[in-house]
């Protein structure tokens, strides 16, 4: 009979003890899932994985309770567990969305006020036949500039034949005025150092400095087109646009010194053509966007600039009444 009733006995307690281990291997699982997506979470939040920018995946449980020597410590230690990773989950699983968020509206602002620049400091497109209305008085009087002889010759080759066949232009009998011209041109010494980028820059800047500005433009042009990425390039586009300036052409002189701008920021003389085109759009009229290129220049290069180049910009914003 006593043999019978610790039968009963140990049956009940297996019994008893079969929901309870199934129970634990099912939140076993749970805190397995929840772990690895734990770690996944954490790797994305945290790139590179190192202990050093997270604590410890689970923290250990210290609270008080009954459950210390009771037959349900394991399931309650586990459902603890199984708690701290959802909460800890979801709290980096809203950062993750929040900083994601926060990454799309600086992307945007960023692209709005490139745009805004973009716009603000684009000069007008130019017709280099047709005069603007919009242009000062100064250049609707002017006679209408000498056009550019059609089959435009190099530098090199207008120094090297003298048999070129004369344009005619309007002030001067046939062949006189471009005879004159080609002996300016052979005048000026076509360098020879070996380097050939550096001396087709030197060419076009020799040309400049003889005041043969249509010339100088041609040969410039070359320079930028052939080595468009070379610091060359950057000071030829600039170089252009101050010819075009001299020879009293702001409009064509403004989209050279915006183009050297936008095409190459960070190049030598990417200042200098920032300032140049503020003196342009004053020559134009437009004081307000001459003013505002002014403002771009401080605020992109600020006193990385030239010290030259800050003082002419100071002594031109006074004089566009910026």
């Amino acid at each position: 009979m006593k043999q019978v009733t610790l039968l009963g006995a140990a049956a009940m307690a297996i019994a008893a003890a079969a929901p309870v281990q199934a129970q634990d291997a099912t939140v076993a699982k749970r805190v397995d899932r929840l772990e690895k997506e734990m770690r996944a979470v954490q790797r994305q939040v945290f790139p590179g994985g190192a202990p050093a920018f997270f604590e410890g995946e689970i923290a250990p449980d210290n609270t008080p309770g009954e459950r210390v020597g009771s037959s349900s410590a394991p399931v309650a230690d586990l459902t603890a567990r199984v708690d701290a990773l959802e909460s800890q989950l979801q709290t980096l699983t809203g950062q993750t969305e929040q900083n994601a968020y926060q990454l799309r509206e600086l992307e945007k602002q960023f692209a709005a006020y490139k745009a805004e620049i973009d716009k603000r400091l684009a000069p007008p497109a130019v017709d280099p036949v047709a005069t603007p209305a919009s242009l000062p008085a100064v250049a609707t009087t002017k006679p209408a500039p000498t056009p550019t002889p059609t089959p435009t010759p190099t530098p090199a080759v207008a120094a090297a034949s003298t048999t070129k066949k004369p344009t005619t232009t309007p002030a001067a009998a046939a062949g006189k005025p471009d005879a004159a011209r080609l002996a300016l041109v052979k005048k000026v010494e076509i360098p020879s150092s070996g380097n050939e980028q550096q001396d087709a820059y030197d060419y076009g800047f020799r040309l400049w400095s003889a005041k043969l500005y249509p010339e100088a433009q041609t040969q410039l042009k070359q320079v930028v087109t052939k080595w468009p990425k070379s610091n060359q390039a950057s000071y030829a586009q600039n170089l252009l646009g101050r010819a075009y300036l001299d020879e009293g052409k702001p409009s064509l002189a403004a989209v050279a010194f915006y183009n050297n701008y936008k095409d190459r920021p960070s190049g030598p003389r990417a200042p200098q053509s920032l300032m140049y085109m503020g003196v342009a759009l004053d020559k134009l009229g437009r004081k307000a966007d001459a003013c505002k290129a002014f403002r771009e220049l401080e605020e992109v290069y600020g006193d990385k600039a030239p010290q030259d180049v800050r003082a002419d910009a100071a002594a031109a914003k006074t004089k566009a009444g910026c």
